[in-house]
């Protein structure tokens, strides 16, 4: 394998980033992977608490496919056993505890939308069960005397929930110490994480330094806004913008995202480089053009990214026929009853909604259309043999043949 030179890779690896801890030693191993011709290490761990991935896992997906194109060892770490613990990062609670078995149904999930970014080829992916379910008690008192109380309680959301008399339990202190040893299991070069996840990736040098290793680099990227400009983006917040939307659904999210975030969304949504950077900047301050344009150029782009560049276009025509013109989209799922049904259980076995209960919520807040008239009743019954148009929210629509 022949890498590019170090500086040149270091210029590529800083974009969008948002601390290397520390540079010089990356520099360092760029160096000597490069004389060896041996590619480093680069490890991302993610815990599979959801099935689910949106634009902002992205970010730091793209990042780990940008060490794939660097020539790196790219390592995906399934956290199906420290998902059973529950990451307390940025928690005012202990998180809730999966099973195993539902972190590794979601595992599954996660591995096939994530590769829609990774090169799957050249991926490793590996699951942390497979090395920390067979520690005995003894290897985890080990593990847990080469770190302090003190060092743990420096960490702010400990901090904070200690101060605030809300309970930390022992299990939570365990977390960084067990993914610490994903980083000594694989012997790690480098750790990519959000920004949340930068005491846990302290916590893996240190703890490689106690088992006699080069401590890995850490590398972290920003959190990014969920369409309300306000919470982290997350399905439980219901501001996401998931990978696997359709491109109306991906097209219509991003064009509600409040003008502050055009910057952030292009830079880590659209991947946009620097010279896009400032084009949009000026853009946007030249006091001539409309920030709704340029949203849509964004969602444009995002769509593109994830469908093509034909289904961006589409997107753009199906929201203006919908919201400008009024009128009903031509690519909308059509149903044939075989019987007479409730109005909630149509809407949730056709997958316009997660489940019975979020449709009933939705009629309740007025969400839910038949041919354009709000249905307020819970226990509406659509007969068979009528013709009509169900439209959930502003762009999820079903017709009843």
């Amino acid at each position: 394998m022949t890498f590019i030179n170090t500086d040149k890779q270091i210029d590529m690896i800083q974009q969008g980033v948002e601390e290397i801890i520390p540079i010089d030693e990356l520099k360092h191993k760029l160096d000597r992977g490069q004389k060896s011709n041996k590619p480093l290490t680069v490890k991302l761990g993610c815990d599979p608490s959801r099935p689910d991935l949106h634009i902002g896992h992205a970010v730091v997906l793209r990042k780990l496919r940008q060490f794939q194109d660097l020539g790196h060892k790219a390592v995906l770490v399934i956290g199906d056993f420290t998902a059973m613990i529950g990451d307390p990062s940025g928690r005012n609670k202990t998180r809730p505890q999966l099973t195993l078995e539902e972190a590794k149904s979601n595992a599954e999930s996660y591995i096939e939308q994530a590769k829609i970014i990774l090169d799957i080829n050249s991926l490793k992916i590996c699951n942390n069960a497979q090395w920390l379910n067979t520690m005995n008690f003894s290897d985890v008192v080990g593990l847990a005397s080469k770190y302090t109380v003190a060092r743990m309680m420096e960490r702010d959301d400990f901090e904070k929930r200690y101060k605030s008399e809300i309970p930390i339990t022992i299990h939570e202190f365990l977390y960084p110490l067990a993914q610490a040893m994903d980083s000594v299991h694989l012997n790690a070069d480098i750790e990519i994480g959000g920004t949340d996840q930068k005491f846990n990736l302290l916590v893996g040098r240190d703890i490689q330094r106690e088992f006699g290793q080069d401590p890995q680099i850490i590398l972290t990227v920003p959190l990014m806004e969920g369409t309300d400009g306000v919470e982290k983006m997350s399905k439980s917040y219901d501001n996401h913008i998931g990978l696997t939307d359709s491109y109306d659904e991906m097209y219509g999210k991003t064009l509600s995202i409040p003008d502050n975030m055009i910057e952030k969304y292009f830079l880590l949504g659209a991947n946009a480089d620097e010279k896009k950077m400032k084009e949009i900047k000026n853009s946007l301050n030249d006091g001539k053009t409309n920030p709704r344009d340029i949203k849509r150029e964004l969602a444009r782009k995002i769509v593109a990214i994830y469908h093509s560049d034909v289904l961006a276009k589409k997107a753009e025509t199906n929201f203006d026929k919908i919201f400008i013109g009024k009128e009903v989209p031509d690519n909308i799922p059509e149903v044939k009853l075989d019987k007479d049904e409730l109005l909630v259980h149509i809407i949730a076995s056709n997958k316009l909604v997660s489940s019975k209960s979020e449709a009933r919520r939705l009629i309740d807040q007025g969400a839910v259309k038949i041919d354009d008239e709000k249905c307020l009743d819970r226990d509406q019954i659509i007969n068979k043999g009528k013709s009509i148009i169900i439209k959930v929210g502003k762009r999820r629509f079903l017709k009843i043949l």
